[in-house]
């Protein structure tokens, strides 16, 4: 059970050294147990009271991870209803489907296509984690031959759904080194797939027909020692799912309730038979609040914006996306190739980078720490000044990689071209487009 702060208070060093980023233990004692701290912030805690403030301070839905290795996902972990109150942690899996009796040639295929789904975007690779292996035939040998294939032929994170025990331990013993999510734990199994999931230490998945009957079995398994479960109310039409996700996530994060404390698994594949309309549902599942996504295929036209609509949600909405301050050669510039100079919120340098790109003229793009700021709004909070860009031009090495002295600005940023000559004697400072769309006429014309 969570502690209040006061008994953490209890529990802390009382030095009050500050190092944890606030004043006293007391305020740092109440924000662990609102959840407005972690419990590594402080250095002095004893060892005898680190499990009690550990499980005090622990997220009231659990981190699961599922699968080994870097690529690895976790699921779970979240700390706020909304995102604006903090952030989302750990972004939804996206798991497609396949089938214990299609023949091995075409899951290899399907795995080959799967694989090659990864999409950039603000410097970042985009791609889906899971693939949820479905027992379609009863044949345990088939069930098994086909998870090992996907273990050992992929990098994806595996998903293993069968109702007969007997399939279940066969898929185990073929795929237990890739530690897959075992799916899924009923009245009927919870027995047997307890004990098989804690026999080799894998990730459960629960499965009821209604939230209520979700906490009977959760607090069965955690009694027999589980601790990383994955829960499935069992909802199969949307406006029901959709109640349930939030009803689960309210109950963990708003009541208190561990039975929930859990992420949840979801099925667009078992909600429609369109493959568009289980990329919508699928979309809602990302917002609110499924852990995990089982499609029934991966295609690049419904997957690319799931992609993107995770990436925004699941981005630190206090932590603005940058890339690293440099030098960046766009094109194989030269000796003669302009210089251009703008900030490093990451969708400025892809969309300026993208437009220089496409205007075919060779370029040196100098990227300047603003803090993660758009041109303009680093302006307006003075990191952008001329002095600045002057300094920064100076110390990117620049001057040795061309013979010209002209730096290209932003537009927005006009007003700080007299700033900027006086820092940089002898260099001509252009002013460059407000827009980045006009960037290649801008750079044509030159």
């Amino acid at each position: 059970m969570a502690l209040t702060g006061i008994q953490i208070f209890k529990l802390l060093p009382k030095t009050n050294c500050k190092e944890c980023g606030v004043p006293t233990c007391l305020a740092f004692a109440m924000n662990l147990a609102s959840g407005k701290a972690e419990l590594d912030s402080c250095p002095y805690v004893y060892d005898e009271a680190r499990e009690q403030l550990a499980e005090a301070s622990a997220p009231p839905i659990r981190p699961v991870v599922i699968g080994k290795g870097v690529r690895k996902l976790t699921v779970g972990g979240e700390t706020v209803q909304y995102r604006h109150e903090k952030t989302f942690y750990n972004p939804t899996g996206l798991a497609a489907l396949v089938g214990s009796d299609l023949p091995v040639s075409e899951v290899e295929t399907r795995l080959k296509i799967w694989n090659a789904f990864q999409f950039e975007r603000v410097g970042l690779n985009l791609r889906p984690e899971l693939v949820a292996l479905k027992d379609t035939n009863g044949d345990k040998e088939a069930f098994a031959e086909r998870a090992k294939l996907i273990a050992d032929a992929t990098e994806f994170n595996l998903i293993l759904m069968t109702q007969d025990a007997e399939a279940m331990k066969a898929g185990v013993a073929a795929a237990k080194f890739k530690k897959p999510l075992l799916y899924a734990a009923t009245n009927d199994t919870v027995d047997a797939y307890g004990a098989l999931a804690k026999e080799n230490d894998l990730p459960l998945a629960v499965k009821a027909d209604t939230v209520e009957g979700l906490v009977a079995l959760t607090q069965k398994l955690t009694e027999m020692g589980l601790k990383d479960l994955v829960i499935d109310p069992g909802s199969r039409e949307i406006k029901q799912s959709f109640e349930d996700q939030v009803a689960i996530r309210r109950a963990a994060l708003k009541d208190g309730n561990r039975a929930l404390g859990f992420p949840t698994i979801t099925f667009p594949c078992e909600m429609t038979t369109n493959l568009d309309m289980e990329t919508l549902i699928a979309g809602m599942y990302i917002a609110k609040y499924g852990g995990i996504c089982v499609l029934s295929d991966f295609s690049g036209e419904s997957l690319f914006p799931l992609l993107l609509e995770r990436l925004n949600i699941f981005t630190d909405p206090q932590r603005p996306m940058t890339v690293t301050e440099g030098i960046y050669e766009i094109g194989n510039p030269d000796e003669n190739s302009p210089v251009m100079v703008t900030t490093n919120f990451a969708l400025t340098y892809f969309i300026v980078s993208g437009e220089i790109e496409g205007s075919r003229v060779p370029s040196w793009l100098l990227i300047k720490d603003a803090e993660g700021l758009s041109v303009m709004t680093a302006w307006a909070a003075g990191k952008f000044s001329g002095d600045d860009v002057g300094i920064f031009v100076k110390k990117s090495g620049i001057m040795d990689k061309v013979k010209h002295t002209e730096l290209i600005i932003p537009g927005y940023a006009a007003a700080i071209a007299g700033d900027v000559e006086e820092e940089l004697p002898g260099w001509k400072i252009t002013v460059g487009p407000r827009e980045a769309a006009h960037i290649p006429g801008f750079l044509k014309a030159r």
